[in-house]
C-alpha cells in the first residue's frame, strides 16, 4: 500500500527546498506563513501557461502586470490593446476569455475574485482545471490540481498502462487521492516543480526524485515510457494567399471575424484556407483589391490543429477597399502568422 503521508512529506520538504522562483509565487516559506498569492496573478499566469512556457510566459506576465496591475486595471483595457499585447501566446480565443473574465470580476464581484472552485468556475472562461489552480494556490482550498506536469508524475507514480488521453480521468482521479486539507497550495505547486524539473517529459532525473521510493514507473526501469501515448494522427496541411497591399510605407489590414480562428484580430487579407494550393487564376479572383498582384514566395506557420503554407502576394493600392492602414511599427503586433507575410511582402519591395 502507498504510504501516503510519508510520500506527501518527501515531496513537500523537496519543495520547501527547491521551489521555482516564479514571478506570480510568494513562495513555499510565505505559504507555511499564511501569505497567500494574489489570485489576479495566480490566473492570469494560469492562462498564459496553457499553451505556452514558463520561460516564454514570464515576459508577457510582467509586462501584462506592470501596465494593468490589478484585475479592475485590466478589465478598463480596450479590446484592440489587450489582443495586440497578447500576440504569441497562442489562441486569441483565451485572450477574449480573459476580457471578459476579468470585466466580469470587476462588475459583479467588485475586483474581487471568488474563493471557491465552484465561485470560480461561474465567470466566464474558467474551466476545471483553472478553477482549481486558483482555488488551491491563491486560497488554499484542498483543490485537486492536474496538469500536464501533474498527469505526468501519476502516471509514472502508479505505472498506469492506459495510454492519453483515455487515461486523463484515471491520472485525475489519483492525484485527487493525494490531495489533503494540508498546504494544499504548496502541495500544487509542488507537483507541478517536479513534473516540470525532475519528472520531465524526457530523461527523467530519476536520481533526484524525492519520492521515488514509491514510483512504480521507476520499478520497471522505463518510467520514461510513461505515460503511454497513443499514435498522433498527422497533422492537417492548408494553403492560403495573403495579400500585402501598400500603399506608401503602410500596408492594409483588416479586421478578422469575430468568432474563429484569430477571430476579432487585425490580420492581412486572405484567401480562405483549404487543403490544396491556390493557382493564379483563383489567388487573383480572391484578391481583397484589384492590382498587379506579383509573387513574394511562400510562408510556413504551425498552429496546434493543422499546418499552413501561405503564398504571398504584394500589390500596390489604387485606393478602392475599406481596409485599416498601417505604418511598419504597427505591424509588429500583428498575429505571428500575418507579421512572417507581411515581412515577406514588403523586405523586396522595389
Amino acid at each position: 500500500m502507498l504510504d501516503i503521508p510519508a510520500l506527501r512529506a518527501a515531496l513537500l520538504a523537496w519543495y520547501d527546498a527547491q521551489a521555482r522562483d516564479l514571478p506570480w509565487r510568494t513562495g513555499p516559506a510565505a505559504g507555511k506563513a499564511g501569505q497567500r498569492s494574489d489570485p489576479y496573478r495566480v490566473w492570469l499566469s494560469e492562462v498564459m501557461l496553457q499553451q505556452t512556457t514558463v520561460p516564454h510566459a514570464t515576459p508577457y506576465f510582467l509586462s501584462f502586470t506592470q501596465r494593468w496591475p490589478t484585475v479592475s486595471n485590466l478589465a478598463a483595457v480596450e479590446d484592440g490593446a489587450l489582443m495586440a499585447a497578447w500576440a504569441g501566446l497562442g489562441y486569441y480565443a483565451r485572450a477574449r476569455n480573459l476580457l471578459a473574465c476579468a470585466r466580469a470580476v470587476a462588475r459583479e464581484h467588485g475586483g474581487v475574485f471568488p474563493d471557491t472552485e465552484e465561485g470560480l468556475r461561474a465567470l466566464p472562461g474558467v474551466g476545471a482545471y483553472t478553477a482549481a489552480a486558483v482555488a488551491a494556490i491563491a486560497f488554499d482550498r484542498a483543490a485537486n490540481v492536474v496538469d500536464g506536469n501533474v498527469e505526468r508524475v501519476m502516471a509514472r507514480l502508479f505505472a498506469v498502462e492506459t495510454p492519453v488521453p483515455d487515461a486523463k480521468p484515471e491520472l485525475k482521479h489519483l492525484a485527487g487521492e493525494l490531495v489533503t486539507g494540508q498546504r494544499p497550495g504548496d502541495w500544487a505547486q509542488a507537483l507541478m516543480d517536479l513534473g516540470a524539473t525532475v519528472c520531465r517529459p524526457k530523461a527523467p532525473l530519476c536520481d533526484r526524485c524525492p519520492v521515488g521510493t514509491w514510483c512504480e514507473g521507476l520499478k520497471t526501469g522505463a518510467p520514461e515510457t510513461y505515460p503511454r501515448k497513443t499514435k498522433k494522427a498527422d497533422r492537417p496541411h492548408r494553403h492560403g494567399v495573403a495579400y500585402v497591399l501598400t500603399r506608401g510605407d503602410e500596408t492594409a489590414l483588416v479586421r478578422r471575424p469575430p468568432k474563429g480562428l484569430l477571430g476579432g484580430m487585425l490580420g492581412l487579407p486572405t484567401s480562405d484556407w483549404r487543403d490544396r494550393p491556390w493557382t493564379d487564376p483563383e489567388a487573383a479572383v480572391a484578391a481583397p483589391a484589384p492590382g498587379a498582384w506579383r509573387d513574394f514566395g511562400t510562408v510556413e506557420h504551425v498552429f496546434t490543429h493543422f499546418s499552413l503554407t501561405l503564398r504571398v502576394l504584394r500589390a500596390d493600392s489604387n485606393g478602392e477597399g475599406d481596409f485599416v492602414w498601417t505604418d511598419p511599427p504597427g505591424l509588429a503586433a500583428l498575429p505571428s502568422v500575418f507579421l512572417k507575410a507581411a515581412k515577406a511582402g514588403r523586405e523586396r519591395l522595389v
